[in-house]
């Protein structure tokens, strides 16, 4: 497996899902507009290599679909995610074994533990190159604007990293950081968010926090950092039960944080606490510009990174975009983690074009009346990050859930509005949802689109239409010989049916 950025960019050049650009390009817009044309189509990922006014390469796009982020975690299809999330499941809530083979299990997943402890390299390829103090300039990393209303030039997939100043634990996470000048960058991240408790520790404690950020790191990492599971685990060793092994780690240069061996660049530097600087507005998930805030700014005085080294970066933006598809992926992660937690729930799906958070669709296995409404409760109290679900769609569970066709036909054939929605007002929400009439409060809404079972209604359900069995069987030996075999009827085009996908 890639345990690196070169790595995985070899990978999809061999898979034939990376294309490298030579032409002239400029970081400021231009880079983003063409990936957005590609992400758009479910293309390959890019590499730049002929960026404006810098000696580094560009790669963006190489999480652009669900494919090429499986690959990146080791796995050749999005249901061998789930096996993952029963993985994660038996580590968040375990519980005494009933019989050997479950004991064998959890035995399996203490041994896959073990194996995903960080390692130490002292040697490692990011030191390769040092540059610091004066000589420190961050005007030469090809950072990109995407947005013509964006206030400046971000990273985006870049790691960061802070540790707790009482405890020592270490926090990595994805936020956005925006470039202030040749040494500073402000950092946009949620109070709620590890990152940000750091920082008041850190001022409780009279001290500047330290904070490195890890710029082109193996794509599992960034998944491993993205993944909000309730687990008492470091992203270093979720990053190891994702890859199979642990990860190497190396301590900074100037700081004392750890980061990845193998990172392209690493920045280093302090923040002080209550030392800000407006950051924003830039484009974010919702497909709107955010606003302005007041942001933490980083002072950096340190920057290494490898020979010839490779940036990496993404953009947020209505989907799809890199960060849907890691949502989509971590989607099948979470199943099996929900399904302990709220049992009842057999499926769900968070649609991308919903912002993969802003709807969910759950399929349940219907025994008693009411059930829907209770499974639509539990969910949004079930994991953190469904706080901010807005609408939840509740459906039997012979219904594909990942087919839109099926679900509108349940929603349109099997609900009275007046019966199966509710509503629940002024909850906490959130602050980037511009359709609140407050900002950080809204309503939510359930919808009970399974069969209806007594007192639920108090009339007999129509009979589900069906084929015969035996003809059904039947059509399917002959089909070849109604001289119809060389028809895919898989892959139907939604188009032919009104729709209007390009």
């Amino acid at each position: 497996m890639a345990r690196d950025l070169r790595g995985f960019i070899k990978l999809l050049e061999e898979k034939g899902q990376l294309r490298r650009i030579n032409a002239l390009v400029d970081s400021d817009l231009e880079i983003a507009e063409i990936s957005n044309r590609m992400l758009q189509a479910g293309g390959p990922a890019l590499l730049f290599e002929n960026v404006k006014g810098a000696s580094f390469p560009v790669a963006i796009n190489l999480m652009g679909t669900v494919e090429r982020i499986c690959w990146a975690m080791n796995r050749e299809n999005p249901q061998e995610l789930e096996e993952l999330g029963k993985k994660l499941a038996m580590l968040q809530q375990p519980k005494p074994p009933k019989k050997l083979s479950q004991a064998v299990d959890f035995g399996k997943v203490l041994f896959d533990v073990l194996k995903a402890k960080p390692g130490r390299n002292f040697f490692p390829p990011c030191h390769e190159v040092v540059i610091e103090g004066k000589n420190l300039d961050l005007n030469t990393l090809p950072l990109i604007r995407p947005y013509p209303g964006d206030a400046g030039k971000i990273v985006t997939l870049g790691l960061v990293i802070t540790k707790d100043v009482e405890t020592g634990t270490p926090n990595v996470g994805i936020y956005r950081l925006q470039l202030q000048s040749p040494n500073t960058m402000t950092v946009h991240w949620l109070s709620v968010r590890g990152g940000a408790r750091h920082l008041r520790k850190a001022a409780e404690a009279g001290k500047k926090l330290e904070i490195a950020i890890t710029l082109g790191v193996d794509p599992l990492l960034i998944m491993a950092a993205a993944t909000p599971i309730p687990v008492d685990l470091s992203e270093w060793l979720f990053a190891g039960l994702y890859g199979g092994s642990g990860v190497k780690l190396a301590k900074c240069k100037t700081l004392n944080l750890e980061v990845p061996a193998n990172s392209e660049f690493v920045l280093e530097g302090t923040i002080t606490p209550g030392e800000v600087l407006p950051d924003g507005p830039f484009g974010d998930h919702m497909g709107y510009y955010g606003g302005v805030e007041d942001s933490p700014l980083i002072r950096f005085h340190c920057m290494t990174h490898r020979k010839d080294p490779i940036y990496l970066t993404t953009f947020s933006g209505r989907p799809p975009k890199e960060e849907a598809m890691m949502a989509i992926a971590l989607n099948r992660i979470y199943t099996p983690i929900l399904r302990q937690q709220v049992s009842e729930i057999v499926d769900f799906f968070l649609p991308m074009e919903a912002l993969s958070y802003k709807a969910a669709i759950i399929s349940i296995e219907k025994a008693y009346p009411g059930q829907a409404r209770r499974a639509a409760l539990a969910f949004w109290s079930a994991l953190p990050q469904f706080t901010y679900t807005k609408f939840v769609i509740v459906v039997d569970k012979n219904i594909n859930i990942r087919d839109p066709r099926q679900v509108v036909w349940a929603l349109s054939s099997k609900v009275d509005p007046s019966r199966d929605v509710f509503i629940l007002p002024d909850t906490p929400f959130d602050s980037l949802d511009f359709a609140s009439q407050k900002i950080g409060l809204g309503g939510r809404m359930g919808i009970d689109a399974t069969t209806k079972i007594p007192p639920e209604t108090e009339h007999e359900w129509g009979e589900v239409l069906e084929s015969d069995p035996d003809i059904a069987a039947m059509v399917e030996r002959r089909w070849a010989e109604y001289g119809l075999g060389d028809l895919n009827l898989q892959d139907v085009d939604p188009n032919l049916f009104g729709y209007d996908m390009k």
